[in-house]
């Protein structure tokens, strides 16, 4: 089952739910201030092809040469 990272719009907290991919969208509380006004936000993925990341530098592009995360290798 998938992680996802949610943050409540009324207080701020960011928490993080194992959520089947169906239901990464419905309706949740904030485990904070007990608020539904929360949003998912987006995630990062990394893939693996013959035991080497696809995405390596991915996670960090602010720290890439090129600052273009396309042109990690």
């Amino acid at each position: 089952m998938p992680l996802y990272e949610y943050e409540c719009q009324n207080c701020g907290q960011c928490f993080e739910l194992l959520r089947h991919f169906t239901k990464a969208d419905d309706p949740v509380a904030c485990p904070k201030c007990g608020d539904s006004t929360v949003y998912r936000l987006p995630s990062l993925v990394n893939a693996y092809s013959a035991g080497r990341s696809l995405t390596q530098g991915a996670s960090n592009c602010a720290s890439c040469i090129g600052k273009n995360c396309g042109s990690c290798s």
